[in-house]
């Protein structure tokens, strides 16, 4: 049975979330924390990009509810306020593999 929509507001929400990973740099900052909180400077070190770069990104997630940050010191440490956001993008990577294996299939009929 199939749910009805009434209205958008859920949806609305679901893309905000998933419009704050929706970023290369954001995605490899999820990817990065899987394994448990980080100082910006490290996760800044880990991407190789600029600390105020990742700032700015890790700004966005916050907002978005995808980490949560507390202050250390004078550091700012941030982790994964959900988890499981890690298990949606392990069926993102499902999804590229099939596509992946949909290309070669029609590449082996060239």
């Amino acid at each position: 049975m199939r749910r009805r929509t009434g209205s958008w507001g859920v949806f609305r929400m679901q893309a905000e979330i998933l419009s704050a990973a929706a970023h290369p740099i954001r995605l490899a900052v999820i990817d990065f924390l899987r394994d448990g909180e980080q100082c910006v400077c490290d996760i800044a070190a880990h991407l190789g990009a600029q600390r105020s770069n990742v700032s700015r990104h890790l700004s966005v997630m916050l907002k978005g509810g995808i980490v949560d940050c507390r202050k250390e010191g004078l550091r700012q440490i941030y982790s994964l306020k959900t988890p499981c956001i890690t298990d949606f993008l392990a069926c993102v990577n499902n999804v590229l593999r099939e596509r992946l294996a949909e290309a070669r299939a029609v590449l082996a009929r060239l």
